[in-house]
């Protein structure tokens, strides 16, 4: 099974999906617990979300779990966020705190290593060749890395999470004008509720390639999944919804 999924157009819009992912090879499921079977850690149907007519755009999705190997950390292994809690590059407990991996299997650095190699390397390979071809044809790019968790997770956050949390590093991943025009079109909406750079601020693909200055502009879109999601976890009326407000802000944006 190809490590990715891959979309390329002439567009300036590159779209990550690194959380969507179901894919655990057996080697590496075989030392799992059942607890990741049917695991909410998954940004369920966030591509779907993503996918837009009469829009052109590249995008990337991964294939592979995140209980795999976490595409939006840092291959070294460093925290994100500082004093908060967080899960690790190959995490070893869900969201919930159960433990993934059976007694004694858990992925030694030779493992990370070699997941590193098979996983993390040929994702951030393909969307660095994305972003650069859209940057060298249109003279600039904006990456989109879109994302989802439930509403309620103790583990990160207190309380519910608003529907869209926009993070742009706290304005250091995008320009100033593309962080406005966003926040200005979401403003003008009534449906979803929306913080910026609350919460989440961005990983470490909005952090790592966004450079504004460099005219690559990355923005983090994390929803809460009851805005997209219905009972039976399939795209909801609402859900349509939200891939219009954000089909009608992309095309926009980048025409």
């Amino acid at each position: 099974m190809s490590i990715f999924e891959l979309r390329q157009q002439a567009s300036p819009l590159v779209i990550s999906v690194p959380h969507d992912g179901a894919l655990i090879p057996d080697d590496i499921l075989s030392q799992m617990n059942p607890a990741v079977i049917g695991s909410s850690d998954r940004d369920l149907l966030i591509s779907e979300v993503f996918e837009f007519e009469n829009l052109k755009y590249s995008k990337i999705k991964a294939n592979y779990s995140r209980h795999v190997i976490d595409l939006n950390r840092p291959a070294t292994g460093e925290a994100l966020y500082q004093n908060q809690t967080e899960t690790e590059l190959c995490p070893t407990s869900t969201f919930d705190f159960k433990d993934i991996y059976q007694a004694g299997q858990q992925p030694d650095q030779a493992e990370i290593k070699r997941r590193i190699e098979t996983y993390w390397q040929p994702y951030h390979h393909q969307l660095t060749e994305m972003i650069a071809a859209a940057k060298a044809q249109f003279g600039y790019c904006l990456l989109i890395d879109a994302h989802s968790i439930d509403d309620e997770v103790p583990r990160f956050f207190e309380g519910q999470l608003p529907d869209i949390n926009v993070g742009t590093f706290a304005g250091k991943s995008c320009s100033v004008e593309k962080e406005q025009q966003l926040m200005k079109h979401l403003s003008e909406q009534t449906e979803f509720t929306v913080v910026n750079n609350g919460r989440f601020k961005g990983g470490f693909i909005t952090r790592n390639y966004g450079q504004p200055n460099n005219h690559i502009h990355a923005i983090q879109l994390e929803h809460a999944k009851s805005c997209y999601l219905s009972e039976d976890s399939q795209l909801s009326d609402k859900g349509f919804r939200l891939q219009d407000l954000w089909h009608r802000f992309l095309s926009q944006v980048i025409n």
